[in-house]
């Protein structure tokens, strides 16, 4: 993940916290589900993680992502928070 973009050691070391320790792994969840995973595992996140995340994901700047798919993401979180709150 070291050469992922927008991933420095901050990122890497939240994300292996939250148990997302490969690409593959990173893939698999996607970008909402991952920086849930995070948020579950008590790790300190803001939105920018979830930014950076699509964005590595994508090969995309995290403040492109920011700036346009922000409505999307907030949406698909929302939508995730609410299928598995209790």
């Amino acid at each position: 993940m070291s050469k992922m973009q927008n991933f420095g050691p901050a990122s890497i070391r939240i994300l292996h916290a939250a148990g997302i320790l490969s690409v593959d792994d990173l893939r698999a969840l996607g970008a909402v589900a991952a920086y849930l995973a995070v948020k579950k595992a008590g790790q300190p996140a803001s939105l920018n993680l979830l930014w950076a995340i699509e964005g590595a994901l994508t090969s995309r700047d995290w403040r492109v992502v920011a700036r346009e798919d922000r409505t999307r993401l907030l949406l698909q979180l929302d939508d995730m928070k609410r299928r598995h709150s209790p």
